[in-house]
């Protein structure tokens, strides 16, 4: 029996970050590989050009949707395995229904890898904001200063404070697990988490607004859903503690962007953002002026060690899929329309 084909529609610029040149050489000796040898992403038409008579579909970032004409032409398509993070734009109108669930297509998200590098940075922001580095930094560099008299020396950091999770994602999961050594007490607001999967992670479930009223640093790690669009208005805001931290390596949606600078401006408490609405901010916006908020440019997923993992998650959930054992990081289809 030959091996399975496999329509690689990643560019070479792609492959190069996820993949590690083993990995890479790995997958193209267990699978019969055809590559987009081009230097840009095929459109949808071209997908469906070439996409006939392959078992398996590798995509990733700039991969074009799978319309109904790619479907209408996947005569033996199995399984779209996604060396990235979200793919619910991968599947426009209701192609789910209409193609993937009727004929038992496996998607697989490598998110999980993706979320090993935010999940760091955040662990990274709680620490590092908290202490005020960068003002130290900043006032040995061009100061002069040794103990600027206005940065505070001594607070609430990272141990053993109270830390709130927005979102029990595969990040904030990822987050609840690298906080255990620091002895933090973690309260999660996440609609989806059952008392008992909140046991198990050793977290305490919690209302939004006593969530955003007790915690010392408050974490978000939410999807871009309808029941996340504008959920942190002017009163949830206003309930968060002196002195506390607000750190965002999500979506930016989530707050209204009017009280979230009314709110900002007072400078009662530390912002943390590697999402801005809008992305980049203009020079000019204010956010980027004020002293309490930290601004990192979206790149809290970057990182050589998340990014192979998500080449060896997806050569993983290939080798498994044709070898008929389970896929870890297969897409649970019932939560399709919790995902980001």
């Amino acid at each position: 029996m030959g091996r399975p084909k496999i329509l690689y529609a990643p560019v070479s610029a792609h492959t190069e970050r996820v993949f590690r040149p083993e990995t890479f050489a790995r997958f193209q000796r267990r699978f019969e590989v055809t590559l987009n040898e081009g230097e840009r992403n095929w459109t949808s038409e071209e997908l469906a050009e070439r996409i006939a008579g392959f078992e398996g579909l590798v995509t990733g970032w700039g991969t074009p949707p799978l319309t109904e004409e790619v479907w209408e032409k996947a005569d033996r398509l199995r399984i779209v395995a996604h060396s990235a993070g979200s793919v619910k734009y991968l599947f426009p109108g209701d192609t789910l229904n209409e193609y993937v669930r009727p004929r038992g297509i496996v998607i697989f998200s490598a998110n999980a890898a993706i979320a090993l590098n935010v999940a760091e940075a955040t662990i990274g922001l709680m620490i590092a904001v908290s202490r005020h580095w960068y003002n130290f930094w900043h006032a040995v560099r061009t100061q002069g200063a040794w103990r600027h008299p206005t940065i505070p020396r001594n607070g609430q950091f990272l141990r053993g404070s109270t830390v709130g999770i927005i979102g029990a994602s595969k990040v904030g999961r990822e987050v609840i697990r690298l906080l255990r050594p620091f002895d933090v007490r973690i309260l999660v607001y996440d609609p989806y988490l059952s008392e008992w999967e909140a046991g198990r992670l050793g977290v305490e479930k919690a209302d939004l607004e006593t969530l955003m009223s007790t915690c010392d640093i408050i974490s978000f790690h939410h999807p871009t859903t309808p029941e996340t669009d504008r959920l942190v208005g002017a009163d949830l805001l206003a309930k968060i503690k002196e002195g506390a931290l607000l750190i965002n390596t999500a979506r930016p949606r989530i707050f209204d962007p009017e009280a979230f600078l009314a709110e900002a401006r007072k400078g009662r408490f530390l912002i943390a953002l590697d999402v801005t609405e809008p992305e980049p901010l203009p020079p000019d916006h204010p956010l980027r002026r004020l002293p309490n908020v930290y601004i990192t440019p979206h790149c809290a997923g970057a990182g050589f060690y998340g990014y192979h993992r998500i080449g060896e998650s997806t050569l993983q959930a290939l080798e498994d899929f044709f070898a008929e054992r389970p896929v870890e990081g297969a897409v649970n289809l019932d939560l399709w329309d919790t995902l980001a």
